[in-house]
């Protein structure tokens, strides 16, 4: 679901798609999130995984080892929440592909407003 990476939205939901496409292309440790999701900061990281457990789309599992490691993984939600948002996000990128840039409306179209 590389469709949603890159598309960031306001800033509490920033990077949140990336992080629930990460857990679906297999990530598990946090090193994982981190190489798979270009530019995101350990913090933002964090902050993302533990609101994701929070809402129910990513359950976290401690194992006690010596140092310990934290495992990450899609809860059925989550993994369900991908899959209703895959076609949304392929029909951005077709939006966006074109010589327009995504999300604009040519003047004459749309929400009905007129030019000026």
């Amino acid at each position: 679901m590389s469709e949603l990476r890159g598309h960031p939205g306001t800033d509490r939901t920033r990077r949140t798609g990336s992080v629930l496409q990460a857990a679906a292309q297999g990530a598990r440790r946090f090193g994982d999130y981190r190489a798979l999701i270009d530019g995101i900061s350990d913090r933002l990281l964090s902050q993302r995984l533990k609101e994701l457990e929070a809402a129910g789309l990513i359950e976290r599992t401690v194992i006690p080892t010596t140092p310990v490691q934290i495992r990450y993984q899609p809860a059925p939600d989550g993994r369900s929440l991908v899959d209703a948002l895959r076609p949304l996000a392929q029909w951005s990128l077709r939006r966006g592909s074109g010589t327009r840039g995504a999300g604009s409306v040519p003047v004459g179209r749309g929400s009905g407003s007129t030019s000026r």
